[in-house]
């Protein structure tokens, strides 16, 4: 605690007495959060926001999401091989052996995450996401089940007609090409875009292949109304290396899972994921009156999901339908400013589900064959008074609303049962007081709700698991903002402290096939760091701009009367959560277009089992990006780029197996990587 509360002193220190020159900066636009139709200046929210805009993601590597997640303070995403993400706010991974749970994401207006609590944001290519508002700690006040937080992805703006196009290849056999076209009319605008990506993947049988195709449309029929759609299509496939042992990670980091004399390897079973979604929505926004919006938005998800696995082949056919809508009253006087959204969130999810033995790559007999439904409901009310411009108080709450039904057919047959979650009440308060115009300071307390996952229900082992708990828990942190008035400099600090009830956790049989048993509950105490500094902006030198960002990222988190069978892991460190991560970029912008991009990711040693036994040793990940932008062929306006990807070497892991059986736990990484690259637009 010493290193990180000495941090923050000195954070705040300079936050509180820095004085920067400004004659020759521009005035910048005020940095806002959207919310969901809740929009507010950054400095002043309520919430533990970060925003990922336009400027920091043109900076990272765009074939995949990872360092871009990563560069945010409370966040960490991992990728254990090419396409196989996993993704937490301010917790561990405990829950998500592959893919995102207890996080709820949209895209535009829509609920990406489906009634059974699932996510698949690998369907989506890097060339979707416009900018990105990431809320950490409990928001089940306004977006339904969760303790992670949400995360709202918003697709490229609408607002101007364009034409582009990019190209990427790099080590490994990485090629990655996009396209895209938008125009707009007088009262309709339109986008299509496209995205195909291919890798061979660092280890064998980590290949990766996607297919994708996006559209937006948007129609102000009226004055007072809008009309949007939004749509895409997604084909992913993706193979899975596994996990190795210490000593096969020494003899081989590049070999994908081996055969032992009882188990085949993954190779020989030719396990991988194959994922074709198809996801859409249409949203209507009216302004009613000078006081009142109605805003409703239908979407639905169809997923055809294969898993050919070292001991079963699955087969999983999914669908959702959902409706998301709500009511706002906007009342604003000289000294009061009133808002309110009442408003609901329904979404049903169909699973069927049939694992099959697997003969190399190929279904046999069947194993187990299961229909489940997830009805996720929730009712929303928020309440915001803004006094004098200053102090600005968030009142909100929803009451959750959980059931899944059950219908098995093989090995024996079950009648259709149900399972229903008591209705729980998430409460929200949240203050925000500007001490001066431009230094704030915000607390807040949140309870959050996370309901098992139907992946969680009925896991890999093929059974039905009515005896897991939802976690629950309150959430209280306080934060201080700070900018300067031309937005040259930037700085954020959070302080939260977490107690969960009954948390989740993952565990795998000597099959390797996984269950989730109840933890007993977790103390969770952190604090999160985020620096802006435009150190040179519109010179007239050579040095164009120098920008440097720094955050971090400080994680005590505990085990609380944890016991499992004879074993006691109370007092524990959580197991897959890095107690220190420290992320620190510079951009040099130089005339004529140059840039050079250069960013360090410092993680601490990370825990892989509930003992704290098996311990996976800190990295250090140096990467680069440069290149030129607006370079012009003729009228023809070209960006050139090229990257490196981990300069040092490091030797690490992007995603452990936790608690894994036999000793599994491994998922080497590339080495040092490269790629290069071109885009146009026009």
């Amino acid at each position: 605690m010493k290193i990180s509360f000495t941090y923050l002193f000195i954070l705040i220190s300079f936050v509180c007495h820095a004085q920067l020159k400004t004659d020759s900066v521009k005035k910048l636009n005020e940095v806002v959060v959207k919310g969901y139709y809740n929009t507010q200046p950054i400095l002043r929210s309520v919430s533990a926001v970060s925003l990922v805009d336009s400027s920091l993601i043109k900076n990272q590597n765009s074939n995949s999401l990872v360092s871009t997640f990563n560069t945010i303070p409370g966040v960490r995403m991992e990728e254990r091989s090419p396409g196989s993400y996993r993704l937490s706010l301010r917790g561990s991974l405990l829950r998500s052996p592959f893919g995102i749970r207890n996080i709820k994401i949209y895209v535009d207006d829509f609920p990406l995450t489906d009634a059974g609590g699932n996510t698949y944001l690998n369907s989506i290519d890097f060339s979707a996401v416009g900018s990105m508002e990431i809320y950490k700690g409990p928001e089940a006040s306004i977006f339904g089940a969760n303790t992670g937080g949400a995360v709202l992805i918003n697709p490229p703006s609408l607002n101007q007609d364009q034409v582009g196009a990019s190209i990427t290849t790099g080590s490994y056999g990485l090629f990655h090409q996009t396209f895209n076209i938008q125009h707009q009319f007088k009262n309709y605008s339109f986008s299509v875009g496209q995205g195909y990506q291919k890798s061979n993947g660092y280890r064998e049988n980590s290949a990766m292949d996607r297919a994708y195709f996006q559209t937006k449309h948007q129609w102000n029929y009226s004055a007072a109304g809008s009309l949007k759609a939004f749509a895409f299509y997604s084909d992913l496939s993706y193979k899975t290396p596994g996990g190795l042992t210490a000593i096969q990670l020494e003899q081989d980091p590049r070999l994908a899972r081996p055969a032992t004399p009882t188990i085949p390897g993954a190779t020989t079973q030719k396990a991988a994921i194959y994922n074709k979604t198809f996801f859409g929505g249409i949203s209507n926004t009216y302004q009613i009156s000078n006081h009142f919006k109605h805003v409703i938005a239908l979407f639905t998800t169809y997923t055809d999901f294969k898993n050919p696995f070292i001991t079963n082949y699955e087969k999983r056919y999914e669908s959702t339908l959902g409706l998301r809508t709500f009511l706002e009253y906007v009342k604003d006087n000289d000294n009061l400013k009133f808002s309110s959204q009442i408003g609901l969130e329904s979404a049903s999810t169909k699973s069927q589900i049939k694992n099959f033995n697997n003969s190399g790559g190929e279904p046999t007999t069947i194993q187990a064959f299961d229909h489940l439904r997830a009805n996720q409901n929730f009712a929303y009310l928020r309440l915001n008074f803004d006094i004098n411009s200053k102090l600005l108080i968030e009142l909100a709450s929803s009451t959750n609303f959980f059931n899944y039904q059950y219908e098995s057919f093989f090995p024996i047959t079950i009648a259709e049962k149900q399972r229903k979650f008591d209705a729980q009440l998430m409460p929200k308060l949240a203050l925000s007081y500007l001490l001066t115009s431009d230094f704030s300071i915000r607390t807040s307390v949140s309870k959050g709700y996370s309901p098992p996952t139907i992946a969680e229900v009925r896991s890999s082992d093929n059974n039905i698991n009515n005896d897991l708990q939802a976690e629950l828990g309150w959430n209280y942190e306080i934060g201080l903002r700070y900018k300067t008035k031309d937005n040259r400099f930037y700085a954020s600090g959070n302080i939260f402290w977490f107690n969960l009830q009954d948390a989740i956790v993952r565990r795998l049989n000597q099959n390797d096939a996984e269950y989730f048993i109840n933890a007993g509950g977790t103390k969770q105490t952190g604090i999160e760091l985020e620096t802006m500094f435009w150190v040179v902006k519109n010179t007239t030198s050579f040095l164009t701009g120098l920008q440097w960002r720094s955050n971090y990222t400080f994680s005590h988190f505990r085990f609380d009367d944890f016991v499992n069978g004879n074993a006691t892991f109370s007092g524990n460190k959580l197991t897959g959560v890095p107690e220190h991560i420290l992320v620190n970029s510079l951009e040099f912008n130089f005339k004529k277009g140059f840039y050079l991009f250069l960013q360090h990711n410092h993680t601490s040693a990370i825990p892989l089992n509930d003992a704290n036994t098996v311990i996976a040793g800190k990295y250090d990940l140096l990467e680069l990006k440069t290149g030129i932008r607006a370079l012009k062929i003729g009228k023809i306006p070209f960006d050139i780029f090229f990257g490196i990807n981990n300069i040092l070497n490091e030797k690490y892991s992007l995603g452990n197996d936790l608690n894994a059986a036999n000793g599994r736990y491994f998922n080497p990484a590339a080495g040092v990587n490269f790629y290069t690259g071109l885009s146009v637009k026009l």
